[in-house]
């Protein structure tokens, strides 16, 4: 896995959005590793079921100077300190202005934060607390600051994404979808595209596989979305399960999260490789599931796509901050989690396929959701338009957690038990997308 740290570490510098330059040039080094690989667009303003492929962003550069005409935050020292898809703005502010747009983490204090404003207008910086508590304590009031943010906006651009298929001797195949969208972070997200690289060449030697197997890179969510809104049809008749491929790369645990009724092959097959491999795997359920397994999994579309990782994300001080870096995620990080999954999808290869297990439906009103996929809830203001790692996410996760289970088999009360949420604050939740038009009752 060698090769492959050489590799990650020529891509962490590249900026990389959910659009953009920097994902076409990292989709470009991938295409040298594996020629086949085919580097697809989908344009910008399209619609995807409940959401819409959003201008392509790109920026040359982005900066903070102070009246001294010295650089207290720049985009070219990392990536990391400018908020995706900020507007262009340059202008002199002054520091009470500067420091509303400044963002930074008050427990981890050397930390620079990755946020993101990808369907809200906005711009801002990220810095770390220290340097934030620099600039409180060394200017005053009335000091005044050059903000510069060199970046574009293009309504005719394009989202781009990889694809390969490694053709099998049936049409039955093995999705394996990693994310290609975070800038200047080793484990999330460099290790899922690093480790999904290295399954392709390895099962691209085989001539006689079983089933076919397609490798997927795709921006996160509405990258995903945008795919299935395309494919969904194929997908459905032909995929048989999978796995998303993220945080892969650090040396600490092993995790596997379920599909959404742990009664998938994907489940299966994965289970498998941990007591082949004999590997101590933390196990979640579906209320865990954060990343793109959740569109793969939603009502309409019921992939059973499962998510291997090393450690979960959320779950390591590192996770979407300046602190993910190739300290973090090491060769025998990566190895371990190619271990992992190479197993996993040989199982899938092999294994014999089945109706999912029955499970009783009750004879009452069941709830079903109006949109195919995971809707857009950040337009109905009932999730965060600005992604921050220390936002209070719990009632939006309420929200999409019921939004899952809203498939046309459950009633409120299987609802609740699944979500772990009281009767009565999962009918304020069905009220609440009722009245938003994404929940019906259904007999």
């Amino acid at each position: 896995m060698k090769r492959y740290i050489e590799i990650g570490k020529k891509l962490f510098p590249i900026h990389r959005s959910i659009t953009g330059k920097g994902v076409i040039k990292t989709l470009k080094i991938f295409q040298k590793e594996i020629k086949d690989l085919k580097i697809k667009k989908i344009k910008s303003g399209i619609k995807v079921f409940d959401w819409k492929v959003p201008e392509e962003w790109n920026i040359k550069d982005a900066f903070v100077k102070d009246k001294n005409g010295k650089k207290i935050i720049s985009f070219k020292r990392n990536n990391l300190h400018i908020v995706s898809y900020s507007q262009p703005i340059d202008q002199k502010i002054t520091k009470k202005e500067l420091v509303k747009h400044l963002h930074f983490l008050k427990k981890q204090k050397k930390a620079i934060p990755y946020v993101t404003s990808y369907y809200k207008k906005y711009w801002g910086f990220c810095t770390s607390y220290i340097d934030y508590k620099e600039i409180i304590k060394k200017y005053k009031a009335n000091d005044k600051f050059h903000v510069k943010i060199d970046s574009e906006f293009k309504k005719n651009g394009n989202m781009s994404y990889g694809e390969l298929k490694i053709k099998g001797k049936s049409n039955k195949e093995i999705l394996i979808s990693t994310n290609i969208c975070h800038p200047s972070m080793a484990n999330n997200e460099l290790s899922g595209p690093l480790v999904a690289l290295a399954l392709a060449k390895y099962f691209k030697k085989f001539k006689n596989l079983k089933r076919s197997i397609r490798f997927l890179f795709l921006p996160e969510t509405i990258g995903a979305i945008a795919y299935l809104k395309k494919n969904l049809i194929r997908m459905k008749k032909n995929v048989i399960g999978g796995y998303t491929l993220t945080c892969i790369g650090d040396n600490k645990n092993y995790s596997y999260l379920y599909t959404k009724y742990k009664n998938c092959p994907s489940d299966f097959a994965a289970l498998k490789a941990c007591r082949e491999l004999k590997i101590d795997c933390k196990k979640y359920n579906y209320l865990y599931s954060e990343s793109d397994e959740r569109r793969y999994n939603s009502p309409f579309v019921e992939l059973g796509i499962g998510s291997i990782m090393r450690t979960k994300y959320h779950s390591f001080p590192e996770y979407h901050t300046s602190l993910d870096n190739f300290n973090l995620v090491t060769a025998k990080g990566l190895q371990g989690g190619y271990n992992f999954v190479k197993k996993a999808i040989k199982n899938l290869t092999k294994i014999k396929l089945s109706s999912p297990n029955k499970r009783s439906i009750r004879k009452t009103k069941l709830i079903i959701g109006r949109t195919i996929c995971e809707p857009n809830l950040g337009k109905r203001n009932l999730y965060p338009l600005l992604s921050r790692k220390d936002n209070e996410f719990k009632t939006p996760h309420r929200i999409l957690d019921f939004l899952q289970y809203a498939d046309g088999t459950n009633d409120l009360r299987a609802i609740s038990n699944y979500i772990n949420c009281s009767l009565k604050k999962t009918s304020t939740i069905f009220s609440i997308l009722a009245k938003n038009k994404l929940v019906k009752y259904v007999n």
